[in-house]
């Protein structure tokens, strides 16, 4: 990270920030670009009025000191000469308390307006959704307004208008300043012209807004009471947008409270100022300390430790297996936001600000100190899993007396600390200074495990040969491919709509009736990779070992047993190995002649013949630089306002959530956006990484002439990703609109008399991922077939467990139990015809399966036992828990905090579903 970097992310990128959340929520209320122009200079000039109104202070104060000082200084200048001039007048300004560095006072306008011009400029000039927008005479917003030509030469009003502006504006300004004043506002409007002239004309409009309130406000300052005026203004303001909030239609009860809020922000000024005493109030003392330190500590909470901890909790998934570097970054990219936001623009407009509003200021920073620890630490915890998008995979939701009681909540906090800092002034800092040691001492040693975790990803990190799996076209293969969280029940389905997958996947055989025994990978997979010694019950036996050796060792049964027995072994993205999201494969290292590949985010995936895939990585670094700060700011703000910030998993960025005038909607955000059951826009970044493996495996295919059989051991996170494809080929789309193929969507998937349950998002989603892997599975197998090795080869299709979606409604003690009805699907050697099998099965008869026929009277390696199936004795006993992640469970035994239920003979059926208790 270069100083530049580091300058714009602590100066200009705080400002960037605000000017496209602003932006984005007011275009996503207004529906229009034009106005959210619009809006967002009155938002912003109005933020930043006290600045300037505090600015041009200081301006006068130095022109009314060098006015006064003028004729002596020319006496000086005129009578003396050389060194005595110097000291003359340095003894001048010394009697008048003066230093020759004040004469930046008179600049300090146009030095504030700097940074707010780089960012609007930033922001404004490349944002898409202005692309192809027109805007009254406008008819581009996104391109230069070139109303007419002169010749080649583009006439822009837009640019012309606003120096026309600018110059009136300083004309009103500037009228009895000096000459000096004067060139500079004058040349100031030229600079801008030639900066702005070919700029796109969203940006030039933004900053012509900026001079016709610059215009208003010189003429409003004429005013015989300003204030009173402004009063009316931002009441009138509040009373429009009160208006509005009725009127517009789409708005949910927590949008119009939140808009009732700020309406009623607006109108309190008039309000207030007919009940202010005419008397002249006491100035109350002011606590610059406690702001600052209350500033700093805002900006560790939310720039460090709350980074640190998400990424703590699963450090491996914020690294990259292609490009790899250390998550650290981004938690010093959230510090510098962070630190910009609070520390350093908070304390240009304190320093700005009259004794009165910082005497306030100073109190309400404490005040919102505790509202964030309190929203952070006590609500809004338990909004599920997070992905390394930072995008919950269900949208957070709330209910009503959730949001209640946090405001009721916020309230008592606010008043109990502004009491506090009221009356017991003295001990405010040293409780700060307490919050601040804490929180840097939590946010270092947080920082230091992560730091420590990509140490050693760098000490273990494999090379990127490019995977193989090899068949033999003359020997008995065998293939099992961990599908993870793919459905079992939705098989039947998926072939009856694609009849083309049945000679695809013919001589399979499809098990419904089978269960897992968990509904995360961490609990689930043990047993399908070891068999029934390693269900969670019977690895909470083995009380005396660490569950990630167990693990380790569940990994390892099916290849250690067949590479014994002659086999060549190749091993591909081993769930969970090491207990680490990227697996760590040197657990093979014993075996030297295994073949062990990482496969996920290798491939790039085309959309149309566009490459999709190949800026990921800098597109995921830019989402998690600027999301983690803003991620902070959702977990430490009031419930009402978290789903605003939020925002879908985008966090309000402009160019993932375009919405254009007719209707359509633009993102190229990694995270997809999903409108109903039918219409989505953007990819899914963990499904794309997935999918493309399916989507090559014909490309990593070998095969090869000997006789010496392969055994292949795969997982694939294609169907533990769920998102919207495009119907009816379920390809990749970055606007999919599927609404002329659901028609019938919520009755129309149904198998002999009974159908599935599609009316929510979360069962469509899982619905088109496993139709897009059996697809893509249909294309391989066909190539198998093209090169002889379809029928010497057994292929075991399983998934560790399956989804809690509802497409059943298989209920017990309240819980929906479909988690535990995994895919089972087997293709023994020469099968033909799809048959399907009521048989009750387990994902931990994959071993026996694998190996039933090719190796004679096969034992788990590690434990000596006969790998069979005389462990299930039908009523199976299976385990429910929330507490899957890895980096809570690396170093305990057993699995814990946990309900238990047992399940015999049709699973599904409530009926056969029992709970026996928690330990």
């Amino acid at each position: 990270m270069s100083v530049l970097t580091v300058l714009y992310t602590l100066i200009i990128s705080p400002l960037e920030l605000l000017f496209e959340v602003v932006f984005t929520i007011a275009n996503r209320i207004i529906g229009n670009p034009g106005l959210s122009i619009i809006f967002l200079s009155l938002a912003f000039n109005f933020l930043v009025l006290p600045l300037y109104k505090r600015a041009d202070e200081l301006q006068a104060e130095e022109r009314d000191i060098q006015a006064k000082m003028a004729p002596r200084i020319k006496r000086i200048k005129k009578t003396f000469k050389g060194d005595e001039r110097f000291f003359m007048l340095q003894e001048y300004y010394r009697i008048n308390h003066y230093k020759p560095v004040y004469q930046l006072k008179s600049s300090i306008s146009l030095i504030l307006q700097i940074p707010f011009f780089i960012a609007a400029y930033r922001l404004l000039s490349r944002m898409s959704c202005l692309q192809g927008m027109k805007f009254g005479f406008i008819a581009d917003l996104g391109k230069e307004d070139a109303l007419f030509m002169i010749g080649s030469f583009p006439v822009n009003i837009l640019p012309i208008l606003m120096t026309l502006i600018n110059i009136v504006s300083g004309i009103i300004y500037t009228k009895g300043h000096p000459l000096k004043s004067k060139i500079q506002g004058y040349g100031i409007a030229v600079v801008f012209l030639i900066l702005l002239y070919h700029s796109p004309s969203g940006l030039v409009f933004y900053w012509l807004l900026n001079n016709v309130f610059s215009l208003v406000k010189n003429i409003f300052y004429k005013l015989k009471n300003p204030k009173k005026v402004l009063c009316i203004l931002s009441a009138l303001a509040g009373a429009g947008i009160t208006v509005m909030t009725f009127l517009k239609q789409g708005l949910d009860l927590r949008q119009k409270v939140l808009l009732w809020i700020g309406a009623l922000l607006l109108i309190l000024p008039l309000a207030f100022s007919f009940f202010r005493k005419k008397a002249e109030e006491k100035v109350p003392s002011r606590n610059d300390k406690a702001f600052y330190a209350g500033a700093v500590f805002m900006a560790l909470l939310t720039g460090l430790v709350i980074p640190a901890t998400i990424i703590n909790a699963s450090t491996e998934e914020f690294i990259d297996v292609i490009n790899p570097s250390s998550p650290v970054l981004y938690v010093v990219n959230s510090m510098l936001l962070s630190f910009g936001s609070f520390v350093l623009w908070g304390s240009i407009f304190y320093f700005f600000l009259s004794d009165k509003v910082k005497s306030i200021l100073s109190k309400a920073v404490f005040a919102l100190n505790g509202i964030a620890i309190a929203n952070y630490l006590l609500f809004g915890t338990k909004l599920g899993t997070l992905s390394a998008t930072l995008q919950y995979h269900s949208q957070p939701a709330f209910k009503f007396n959730e949001y209640l009681i946090n405001t009721a909540a916020v309230i008592v906090i606010a008043a109990a600390l502004y009491f506090i800092c009221t009356k017991f002034r003295k001990i405010v800092l040293p409780i700060l200074i307490v919050l601040i040691l804490t929180v840097i001492g939590i946010g270092s040693y947080t920082t230091a495990k992560i730091a420590k975790t990509y140490s050693d990803y760098e000490s273990r990190a494999q090379s990127s040969d490019m995977p193989l799996i090899p068949l033999s076209r003359t020997g008995q293969n065998v293939v099992i491919l961990m599908l993870d969280r793919s459905v079992g029940d939705l098989v039947p389905y998926l072939m009856n709509e694609k009849q083309s997958l049945k000679p695809q996947f013919d001589g399979f055989t499809y098990y419904p009736n089978t269960i897992s025994y968990g509904t995360h990978t961490i609990f689930a997979s043990p047993a399908l990779f070891g068999g029934y010694e390693y269900t969670p019950e019977r690895i909470n036996e083995r009380s005396d070992e660490l569950l990630v050796d167990k693990h380790t060792e569940a990994l390892k049964v099916m290849p250690v047993l067949f590479g014994s027995n002659g086999y060549d072994v190749t091993i591909v993205d081993p769930p969970l190995a090491g207990y680490l999201w990227n697996p760590d494969i040197s657990i093979y290292n014993d075996h030297p002649e295994f073949n062990v590949f990482l496969t996920s985010g290798r491939f790039n995936i085309t959309d149309g013949g566009v490459n999709i895939s190949a800026d990921a990585t800098e597109r995921v670094n830019k989402s998690r630089n600027r999301n983690f700060f803003l991620f902070s700011l959702m977990k430490t703000s009031p419930v009402l306002l978290q789903e605003t910030i939020y925002d879908g998993g985008v966090y309000n960025e402009s160019r993932a959530t375009a919405v254009r005038v007719d209707g359509t909607v633009e993102t190229d955000a990694l995270v997809q956006h999903v409108y109903g059951l039918s219409k989505s826009v953007g990819y899914d970044l963990e499904f794309l990484k997935s999918y493309a493996v399916l989507d090559n495996l014909t490309k990593i295919t070998v095969i090869k002439d000997d006789d010496k059989p392969s055994f292949v051991l795969m997982a694939n996170d294609t169907t533990h990703s769920p998102c919207l494809l495009q119907k009816p080929d379920y390809k990749l789309a970055y606007n999919v609109d599927n609404t002329a193929y659901d028609t019938k969507l919520g009755s129309g998937y149904r198998y002999k008399g009974r159908s599935i349950n599609m009316f929510s998002s979360d069962q469509v989603m899982h619905y088109h991922v496993n139709m897009a892997a059996f697809l893509k599975l249909g294309e391989w197998f066909d190539y198998l077939r093209e090169q002889g090795v379809y029928d010497n080869t057994r292929i075991i299709l399983v998934s560790d467990h399956g989804t809690p979606a509802g497409f059943y409604e298989i209920k017990s003690n309240g819980k929906e139990m479909e988690g535990f009805i995994p895919l089972m699907m087997v293709k023994d050697f020469g099968a033909t015809g799809f048959t399907i099998c009521e048989d009750f099965m387990t994902n931990a008869d994959t071993p026996v399966l694998a190996s039933s026929g090719v190796i004679k009277g096969p034992v788990n390696p590690y434990t000596g036992n006969p790998i069979d199936s005389n462990m299930k004795t039908g009523t199976e006993k299976v385990f429910l828990s929330a507490n899957y992640v890895l980096s809570k469970n690396r170093d305990n035994k057993t699995f814990s905090m946990a309900s238990w239920y047992v399940v015999e003979k049709d699973p599904h059926s409530s009926n056969n579903w029992r709970y026996v208790g928690e330990k």
